[in-house]
């Protein structure tokens, strides 16, 4: 009896083992295929040790340089960036961790984030002056940048971009809605190697047909590991752009989104908190990122939603467009 139990043992753990092994061969065969058949355009630079990616088109000065939201790649831009490539010099690129860009130090702050881009920018030979363009999280980022090198920025375009007052001012179920947000992302950040690393992950994508040819650039435990970092320090983050202070009377754009938001309400919020949240926003938060210019600009657009580079990506494009022919004009 004790002899056919350690046999039934030995047998299942084999089983297990075969179907690790398995689970691994069949992530990185698919994942090195994935990347043959879609891959991810740019350039891989060393900044000090690890390397991140970087895309740059177009030609002129002032370089336009994106930097995208919380959990986005470069491909964000890719109905932006082609359209300012016609009139100017333009550089997306994968934060640390994202996409085709190694993991970089922990934690993922927004004083982290604009060190390695200032150092990529520099060791890829991209010269500024630079108007920079933040999305959402990418607002802080851009805005630390700002205050670290003044004297390299141009001017901003800041795209429904995060205000480090919401933490206090938004309804009080946000909170909830953003702590459990939060637990997700950092359950997923810690089975990521073996929820991705044995191919879990990608058979569930491929059972709801949603896999798509490019989802191989966040199956990856360091895209997972970063975005749980980046979400978990946002506050800091928030107090590292307040601490950069105000852009003084450099060109400002402040694109914010006037439509409903489809992920905010499918996320718990009652149409009251939502309606409270849509208000502050718009009328609030977003005045608050344009007084931090004396040159500073609103266009709230109607038909858009959070996701401005994908909804509406000729405002993003235009808003570009004019202070780039003001800085070459100034």
């Amino acid at each position: 009896m004790v002899r056919r139990l350690e046999k039934v043992i030995f047998a299942l753990f084999a089983i297990a083992i075969l179907l690790s092994l398995a689970g691994f061969l069949y992530q990185t065969i698919e994942t090195h295929a994935d990347a043959r058949r879609s891959p991810e355009p740019g350039r891989l630079i060393d900044i000090g040790g690890y390397k991140l990616l970087i895309h740059c088109t177009g030609s002129g000065s002032p370089t336009i340089i994106l930097e995208a939201g919380l959990g986005d790649l470069s491909d964000e831009w890719d109905k932006v960036q082609p359209e300012v490539a016609k009139f100017a010099r333009v550089c997306s690129y994968d934060r640390a961790g994202y996409g085709g860009s190694d993991a970089g130090p922990m934690p993922r702050t927004s004083a982290e984030i604009a060190k390695e881009l200032h150092a990529l920018l520099q060791n890829a030979g991209e010269a500024p002056p630079y108007v920079l363009v933040g999305h959402s999280f990418g607002g802080y980022n851009v805005r630390v940048f700002n205050g670290n090198y003044p004297h390299e920025v141009s001017a901003l375009v800041l795209v429904d971009s995060t205000q480090e007052d919401q933490y206090n001012l938004l309804p009080s179920a946000w909170e909830r809605i953003s702590a459990s947000q939060l637990q997700r992302y950092r359950s997923q950040a810690k089975w990521a190697s073996l929820f991705v690393g044995l191919g879990i992950a990608r058979l569930i994508l491929l059972y709801r047909n949603e896999l798509t040819p490019d989802a191989y650039l966040i199956l990856q435990p360091k895209y997972l590991q970063a975005r749980a970092s980046e979400l978990q320090w946002i506050k800091t983050s928030a107090q590292q752009a307040h601490a950069a202070g105000n852009i003084s009377n450099k060109p400002l754009i402040v694109l914010t989104a006037g439509k409903n938001s489809d992920a905010i309400l499918q996320s718990g919020l009652t149409k009251q908190d939502f309606d409270d949240f849509h208000r502050l926003w718009v009328n609030d938060l977003q005045v608050r990122l344009v007084h931090l210019s004396s040159r500073g600009k609103q266009m709230v657009l109607a038909d858009s939603g959070h996701d401005i580079p994908s909804e509406r990506p000729d405002a993003v494009v235009d808003a570009v467009k004019t202070l780039e022919s003001e800085t070459q004009h100034k």
